[in-house]
């Protein structure tokens, strides 16, 4: 599962493209970030100070053993189980992954808006391939304009690893908000494909027809609307668990290391 060290390591990467600086590696931006984490977050509140509710006429012996218990209990409460949401990496992070990354450009209402999305389908070193494809979404996506740095304090990066791949019979097999789909075909001698991430069906308010259809009109088909069912599509759907993050929350971080550099 994608976490938001990923997310951060995308734009520690675009960040310093963009400024021509040596990026930090993914192992340094993990350990940093679970450093910048735990100072950050606020410590607990303390525990209110135990109630002894005890007959006064118990012995000394039977004092000292409730009172201990109490100082147990006390001391417990004001010891939190760790926070899996302060983990530096989902416990399930893979090394290697297929990868996509997406920017989004985020608007003044809350909205968010496409701004590039470039990914792989073959297992890619996660220390290799975030950095690597956080830049090539920004710049290299010919949909769009290359990624300013004006634009950086704008965006929103996200992430998605993508697992269980399964090559599916019908066209239809395949669930909205839980699999992405990756199709293929062929028409009049030509060669087509595209794919949709497991997320974007489900915030397009998209059908399954609706789905499929917009996924061969943007693999470059223009053949009638009333045709595309007669395609031999072949279709591999596949799951994946996005994770974005905005830049104030990067810039936040990026303050901490710069000012904690020994």
């Amino acid at each position: 599962m994608a976490s938001a060290v990923h997310c951060i390591m995308c734009f520690e990467a675009l960040d310093a493209e963009l400024n021509n600086r040596e990026p930090l590696s993914l192992d340094k931006v993990q350990a940093s970030w679970a450093s910048f984490v735990s100072a950050s977050s606020p410590a607990p509140a303390p525990a209110p100070a135990p109630r002894r509710t005890l007959d006064t006429t118990a012995s000394e012996s039977e004092t000292s053993s409730t009172f201990s218990l109490l100082s147990s209990a006390s001391h417990a409460a004001s010891t939190p189980a760790t926070s899996t949401s302060s983990l530096p990496l989902a416990a399930d992070a893979p090394a290697s992954a297929p990868l996509f990354v997406t920017w989004n450009t985020v608007e003044d209402d809350g909205d968010t808006s496409l701004r590039g999305c470039i990914g792989t389908f073959e297992a890619q070193p996660l220390s290799v391939g975030l950095p690597e494809y956080a830049v090539i979404s920004a710049i290299h996506d010919t949909r769009f304009s290359p990624i300013s740095r004006a634009e950086l304090p704008t965006l929103q990066a996200a992430v998605t690893l993508l697992t269980d791949f399964e090559e599916v019979e019908d066209p239809f097999d395949w669930d909205i908000g839980v699999h992405g789909i990756r199709l293929s075909f062929y028409d009049r001698g030509r060669r087509y494909g595209s794919t949709y991430l497991p997320d974007v069906a489900s915030e397009q308010g998209w059908d399954k027809d609706e789905t499929l259809l917009s996924l061969i009109r943007k693999a470059g088909w223009v053949g009638s609307r009333s045709r595309w069912k007669d395609l031999d599509l072949k279709v591999t759907r596949y799951q994946g668990k996005k994770c974005s993050l905005e830049y104030p929350r990067f810039k936040e971080w990026r303050d901490w290391v710069a000012a904690n550099k020994s």
